[in-house]
């Protein structure tokens, strides 16, 4: 499924990075980073750099932006552009972190603009947010087509795509494999600033327009990735024309 000669593009869900935790002492509920997730993806990305790949890894805001926009609404702060604004800054401190764990492996710069074709013999690129109205989700897409890569990977904080939101109905049931039609009967067609999918629709047009494939696993379940490097069998949805 991963050709060989191209990168592969990850996009990384923020929520993962810095996921919701309840602090075991107080028990006050509140974000923090996942240390023991980061080793541990370091570890793996480093594996696959050692056996030939590249990775281009777009690393979303998650927890991180919608704490800050929900406190900026507080604020009432409701203009869109600014509430996005927020949200790309956030996935800048994200990806600023993700880029400093593989230190002089990985590209210096933080990309921004998806369009451009970085040239450089460093096997990881990191990348944060670029325009307001864009997700990292649809920066993914965008850059994919720059490197000629038709998959995008998208490592969110679900193992499958459901057919409802399995947190509000226990009848929910994985799908394996979507249309992006499908798939925007489940989650709709538009974007807003904070908007927690396990892929942005907008992103996923754009997607269905380049007739890339974009499969959605947890990101955490590294062996489950390992799996899909592989060619074997993994859980996640598939979705595709």
């Amino acid at each position: 499924m991963l050709k060989k000669p191209n990168w592969i593009i990850l996009s990384l869900g923020g929520s993962i990075v810095v996921p919701d935790k309840i602090d075991p002492h107080t028990k006050i509920f509140g974000v923090g980073i996942d240390r023991n997730f980061l080793k541990k993806f370091q570890r793996f990305i480093l594996k696959w750099v050692k056996k030939g790949k590249r990775f281009i890894i777009f690393v979303g805001g998650g927890k991180t932006a919608r704490h800050y926009q929900k406190e900026a609404k507080k604020l009432r702060i409701f203009n869109q552009k600014s509430l996005d604004w927020i949200g790309i800054y956030a996935t800048f401190l994200n990806a600023s972190l993700i880029s400093a764990l593989f230190q002089n492996k990985t590209y210096p710069k933080i990309i921004q603009d998806p369009t451009k074709k970085i040239i450089t013999n460093k096997k990881i690129i990191v990348a944060g947010g670029w325009k307001p109205g864009w997700s990292t989700d649809y920066d993914a897409v965008k850059i994919a087509k720059v490197y000629h890569t038709n998959t995008i990977i998208n490592l969110s904080d679900i193992d499958y795509v459901y057919d409802k939101d399995p947190d509000k109905f226990k009848d929910a049931k994985p799908l394996k494999r979507i249309s992006f039609l499908e798939f925007f009967k489940i989650g709709g067609r538009k974007w807003k600033a904070g908007l927690n999918l396990p892929f942005d629709p907008i992103a996923s047009k754009l997607a269905q327009k380049y007739n890339f494939l974009v499969i959605i696993l947890k990101g955490t379940d590294l062996k489950n990735l390992d799996n899909l490097f592989q060619g074997k069998n993994f859980k996640g949805t598939i979705i595709q024309n």
